[in-house]
């Protein structure tokens, strides 16, 4: 799951509000940056403002706090991610609850049905 979300061109894929995204830089980390397209047309640009590895990760997207991303493992194949946001932004729960079916149906796809043991 760590993968679908640091691969800014598959942020369109499970965010609702991407229509693409670029990186500015060589790798996803602390301090890089980048645009992402909106789906209204607005080219903004974004910096990953806190990065743990595998964990979490958050930004700043027009120089403003957006979402924070989290990835805890809840089994020895599986993963709860969450995202939080500004108590500003609070509307936009609603896009990232979408953003999170996403990601659990791309994720069931791309891991495959529970291995029975």
């Amino acid at each position: 799951m760590w993968g679908l979300l640091i691969d800014v061109g598959r942020w369109p894929e499970w965010g609702p509000s991407v229509r693409h995204a670029t990186l500015a830089t060589s790798r996803f980390e602390l301090g890089s940056s980048g645009t992402v397209r909106t789906v209204v047309g607005l080219e903004l640009p974004f910096e990953v403002t806190c990065f743990e590895e595998g964990r979490c990760w958050s930004w700043s997207v027009a120089g403003r706090p957006a979402t924070d991303h989290v990835v805890e493992a809840s089994g020895p194949d599986a993963s709860r991610v969450a995202f939080g946001v500004p108590w500003i932004a609070t509307p936009y729960l609603v896009v990232c609850r979408m953003a999170l079916r996403r990601l659990d149906e791309l994720g069931r796809r791309e891991v495959g049905p529970p291995r029975v043991t």
